[in-house]
């Protein structure tokens, strides 16, 4: 199992497309492992040159977490965050996107195009904006700038980030059905999956690790984030925004506000896309991220 060590913390990461000679970083979403980004997505890019790294973000999958920091109460730090009170979290995106740091330098990578999705593109930001040496090309997925301003999810995918699950372990029937139904709400309306494939990653998903105290965490980074829109204005490479036109868990105008935001970026929104990237659109998605890279 690759990981890679820095200090007493150990990151999991995966390597696919050796031998070919652009390296692209993948960066996942709150809570994700890094199998959110689908095999088959992953043989687009290395079919485009790409050599993919993917890692599992601190506190989830295989790579180490933050256990000893506790549990963040996140309706709590939702009404600080609403009152403007200082926000403590366990840990920052800053820091996450010094793991990415971390990964990059440790793996010997002088430069790769970095690629976020949803917290992921969140992260991708912040580490073009802190190490613009080490990025190529940035591609910000179903993300947005920390803007306050931009429409809130609909009330139907906040409750897939609020609401209790089933124990896996008590119920493991009922937490697959609530990770299939959460993956339904969240989901593309034009490129519908098969239930039966959406249970199918849920369940390797759980088998591979469950560790829902890391998706806690993650929540309190996001929530904890600033405003990055006059910082991105300074970005100086190539980028690309990528957006659902049905997102409902952060919506489209937030990646309309993203590429607004980044002098030159490419904005390319897929009508009917939700909050995932649906297996028929990955080859188009593969495709700008391409052409992105080919920018630098």
């Amino acid at each position: 199992m690759p990981r890679l060590q820095t200090g007493e913390f150990s990151l999991h990461y995966e390597i696919s497309g050796e031998g070919n000679r652009q390296d692209i970083v993948l960066i996942s979403g709150i809570g994700t492992q890094l199998t959110w980004w689908s095999e088959s997505f992953v043989a687009a890019l290395t079919d485009r040159g790409f050599r993919v790294i993917r890692a599992d973000n601190r506190d989830v999958g295989h790579s180490d977490g933050y256990d000893h920091l506790g549990i963040p109460n996140i309706q709590s730090m939702i009404s600080d965050r609403i009152a403007g009170r200082p926000l403590h979290p366990p840990y920052r995106l800053e820091d996450m996107a010094s793991d990415i740091c971390a990964l990059i330098g440790g793996l010997g990578i002088e430069r790769a195009h970095i690629v976020g999705g949803s917290m992921g593109g969140m992260i991708a930001q912040l580490f073009a904006l802190n190490h613009p040496e080490k990025v190529a090309s940035l591609v910000s997925i179903m993300s947005t700038t920390g803007n306050p301003a931009l429409p809130a999810a609909t009330p139907a995918a906040q409750a897939v980030l609020l609401r209790a699950r089933p124990s896996p372990q008590a119920d493991r029937e009922a937490y697959l059905q609530a990770a299939v139904e959460s993956a339904l709400v969240l989901g593309s309306p034009a490129y519908p999956e098969d239930t039966g494939k959406l249970r199918a990653n849920a369940e390797a998903t759980l088998d591979r690790a469950y560790r829902p105290a890391g998706f806690a965490r993650h929540y309190a980074a996001i929530i904890s984030s600033t405003d990055r829109r006059d910082r991105l204005q300074g970005l100086n490479l190539p980028v690309a925004v990528i957006h659902g036109g049905e997102d409902p868990l952060v919506r489209p105008e937030a990646g309309r506000d993203t590429a607004a935001n980044i002098p030159g970026a490419e904005y390319v929104e897929f009508e009917g896309m939700g909050h995932n990237i649906p297996t028929a659109l990955e080859g188009e998605i593969a495709d700008v991220i391409a052409r992105t890279a080919a920018r630098a």
